[in-house]
Parts: C-alpha cells; sequence; structure tokens
C-alpha cells in the first residue's frame, strides 16, 4: 500500500470513528473529540465537514454548553454499530419478523436482510442462540422459524434456487422453487415462487415448510404477478372448491373493516360501492357471510349462486312466516 492510500484509509477510519462519537453522545466539544481521536481541532472540523459532505447533518454551537452535536437529517444516513448493538437490533427484528410484533413482519425482514448482508459470521452465531432462548406467547401472526424466514430471504434477494418439504395430500414432497417474494398476511407469512416441477407461479405457507435450503444455482427473474395480489387471492378464494364475486353496495374502507384480508378479496368500484372476491366449501357459505356484512349486494358470479339466493330467501321467508310482524312502535 503505498503512502497516499495509506493515508486515505487513515483518514477514512478516523472519520467513520467520528461518527460513531458523535452517535454515542448528544454533545462533544471540539477539544474532547480531538483527543479521543488523536488529532488536532482543526482536523476535526476537516472531518466534521466531510461527514456533512456525506448527508450527516452536524451541527455545531459555541459558548457554554456548545460544541458539536448530530441532527436529524431529511434523509436516514448510514447507521454505525457497534457489536452489542448490531446483536440487539438483529435479535429484535427476528423477533418482528417471526411473528412477535404485530404489524411489523414484513418491515423487519426487509431491514434484516439488508442486516443480515453485513452482518459479520462471528455475531450470527451470537444472534441465533439468543433467538433461541426467546419465547414469545398471545396472538397474531402463525409463529415461523427466523432461520426460515431468513433462508428464503436470502434467496429472494440473490435469486437462486431454494427447495423444501411440503404436504401434498397424505406426504411431504420435496418442492424446487425459484423464489420471488416473501408475503406477511394478517396471520401467515407466505412465499410467492415459480414452481419448476409444476412450471407455474405457486404460493407456500411458510410455517408448513420443512427442511428449507438456498441452492447455489441462479436463475433469471421471471416477469412475475403482484406478489400481494396473487396470494391474497390464492388465500381467499383460489384455494376453495368454489368462487364468487358480489356488488357490495357500501365503501371498500367500510368492507375491509369487517372481513379480513385472508378472507376475502375487496376491490374499490366507485365511492360506495365495492366488489368482494371470496371463496368456501360451499356457496351458501360465502353467500351467508356476504349477508351477514348488512349491506345490499348483487351477485356477480357464479350464475347458479343466485339460484341460491332465491333458495335462501323462500327459506327464511317460511321460517318467520309462524310470528306475526311486530306492532310498528315508532311515532309518527
Amino acid at each position: 500500500m503505498d503512502a497516499a492510500s495509506a493515508e486515505e484509509r487513515g483518514t477514512t477510519e478516523r472519520v467513520l470513528t467520528l461518527l460513531g462519537l458523535l452517535q454515542q453522545r448528544q454533545v462533544w466539544t471540539g477539544p474532547e473529540l480531538a483527543d479521543r481521536l488523536g488529532v488536532t481541532p482543526r482536523t476535526v472540523r476537516r472531518d466534521v465537514g466531510r461527514l456533512r459532505a456525506l448527508g450527516y447533518p452536524v451541527h455545531a454551537s459555541q459558548g457554554v454548553g456548545g460544541g458539536y452535536r448530530l441532527g436529524a437529517g431529511q434523509d436516514l444516513p448510514p447507521l454505525l454499530l457497534d457489536d452489542e448493538e448490531a446483536i440487539a437490533t438483529a435479535v429484535s427484528l427476528l423477533a418482528g419478523a417471526g411473528g412477535a410484533v404485530a404489524g411489523a413482519g414484513d418491515a423487519a425482514l426487509r431491514a434484516l436482510t439488508k442486516l443480515d448482508q453485513i452482518l459479520p459470521i462471528r455475531l450470527r452465531h451470537e444472534v441465533r442462540a439468543l433467538c433461541g432462548s426467546v419465547e414469545f406467547f398471545g396472538g397474531g401472526r402463525t409463529p415461523v422459524d427466523p432461520e426460515v424466514l431468513m433462508t428464503l430471504a436470502r434467496a429472494c434477494r440473490d435469486e437462486v434456487e431454494a427447495d423444501f418439504g411440503y404436504p401434498s395430500g397424505s406426504e411431504v414432497r420435496r418442492r424446487r422453487v425459484e423464489p420471488y417474494r416473501l408475503v406477511a398476511s394478517d396471520r401467515r407469512w407466505y412465499l410467492l415462487a415459480y414452481d419448476l416441477d409444476r412450471d407455474d407461479w405457486r404460493s407456500f405457507r411458510v410455517d408448513r415448510m420443512t427442511d428449507v435450503s438456498a441452492r447455489t444455482w441462479r436463475f433469471d427473474p421471471r416477469t412475475a404477478p403482484d406478489a400481494a395480489t396473487y396470494v391474497q387471492e390464492g388465500v381467499a378464494s383460489r384455494v376453495y372448491p368454489h368462487q364468487a364475486r358480489f356488488l357490495v353496495h357500501a365503501s371498500a374502507d367500510t368492507v375491509r373493516a369487517q372481513i379480513p384480508a385472508s378472507a376475502a378479496v375487496i376491490r374499490r368500484r366507485g365511492g360506495e360501492l365495492c366488489e368482494v372476491l371470496s371463496g368456501a366449501g360451499s356457496l351458501d357459505f360465502v353467500l351467508m357471510h356476504v349477508l351477514l356484512l348488512g349491506h345490499d349486494f348483487e351477485v356477480v358470479d357464479p350464475p347458479e349462486l343466485g339460484t341460491r339466493c332465491r333458495a335462501l330467501a323462500r327459506r327464511l321467508l317460511s321460517a318467520g312466516a309462524a310470528i306475526p310482524p311486530a306492532p310498528d312502535t315508532q311515532e309518527s
């Protein structure tokens, strides 16, 4: 390494050390920083200028209580973590991704995937050991092994094939896939992937997978469907023997508050109209669920659902025929 390269490396290390110090404490005086870095106050001023050029908002104030302070910027700059901070962050993200933190799963996994890319191997063992000693209770998303999530997330990121055991009828079969996206619902994690044995897109429940591994074989990404839409439609309708569509006379926001995302796909069709796509083991079952929403609605398809509506209406009228109507108590 020549003298110029050594000097540049020394400057870079010193600036990173300065950044770490500024993140540790609210305010540092110039002499304090110079003493910690082993340089002159003038060099500290130059290094502060370098941090500002990189987007770090380092504020300087004079007088009693003054000094250098790292402020909040418009954009989020890189954050320096020591070993203990990196382990604590990774464990917290693993807990959120695994379902312990409601509503945080997908964001936690994205952040964890970024951290995993730079986390030293020596720290990964400590993270794994700590996660194995933590348990959670309560409702929310079906818990999954964080290591499985990380394996699948890495495979999606690196565009390498993955394989795993998956239930098929009464047996478990190996599935070989090109993983595309992990999707978090209100209850479970799903993987959208191209199934190489079935030559089509499929969604898989992560909690049902066993012996998950990422291969080294890279693939060229295919044109994929929208991951969240594909998985939601599959969970809410395609997995059932009967699917139905309704036009409901209520806003999409109102109906979404009444139906879990895993039970139906709801599409806007105007201010006070929405389309509901759902599935069930029988048409009567899905019909009753839409009826109990309490809104006017129309059947879009299938045509035989219209016949079931009329049969249900006759049955309800017959059930109430023996009971005289209640008197109208409304004052005129």
